[in-house]
């Protein structure tokens, strides 16, 4: 009777473990879509900067509004969702904090931590500007945009991979710097023909 009811018990806890995992990974994708658009907020919001003033006062007033918004309904709720049910899976499995690519995880994560601070102050900045400019450059802005897409890169690949990770490491970080660099000149470019066109 004991072992059927160890087996019960140990069925359970992984049929949780699923669930968290499941819900983790539906407000993990709430959230890198929050952070997503909230960094293109901030790029529209510079790009008003050559606007005329009756209509750069408007579309300023509507993107801090939309920004607070987004910020405090949808990313951060998403944010803290995903926290607890990653902290909860490793409780419920305690074993991943031996595991070297689940250290490389939350290395990354730490940098996500770093990049949500960032982007936190900006949206209190856009509330303490009252309309004005940001003093951020814009391409700087638009480059910004791109972190959280490189750290969900790196989180989905450590976590997919695993142990490969870890085996075929340098050939990651190659492919990982290529994607870096792609990216960038693609901002670059598209920012650069944007200015020509005007």
């Amino acid at each position: 009777m004991l072992p059927k009811a160890c087996s019960l018990s140990l069925k359970a806890k992984n049929m949780l473990y699923t669930i968290i995992k499941a819900l983790h990974i539906i407000f993990m994708v709430s959230y890198f879509a929050g952070i997503f658009y909230l960094v293109r907020i901030f790029v529209y919001y510079k790009d008003t900067d050559e606007f005329a003033e009756e209509k750069k006062a408007i579309l300023r007033e509507q993107y801090t509004f939309m920004a607070r918004r987004l910020w405090n309904i949808i990313t951060v709720p998403a944010g803290v969702i995903m926290a607890v049910c990653g902290i909860i899976m490793i409780f419920l499995n305690m074993g991943l904090m031996k595991t070297p690519w689940f250290h490389l995880k939350l290395t990354f994560l730490v940098g996500l931590a770093i990049y949500h601070y960032w982007c936190w102050k900006k949206v209190l900045q856009l509330k303490q500007l009252n309309g004005n400019t940001l003093d951020t450059a814009n391409i700087k802005l638009r480059q910004a945009n791109e972190i959280a897409t490189f750290i969900l890169f790196l989180v989905v690949f450590t976590v997919i991979l695993k142990y490969q990770v870890i085996e075929y490491w340098w050939q990651l970080i190659a492919g990982f710097f290529v994607l870096v660099v792609l990216i960038m000149m693609t901002v670059k470019l598209v920012n650069k023909n944007k200015k020509n066109k005007q």
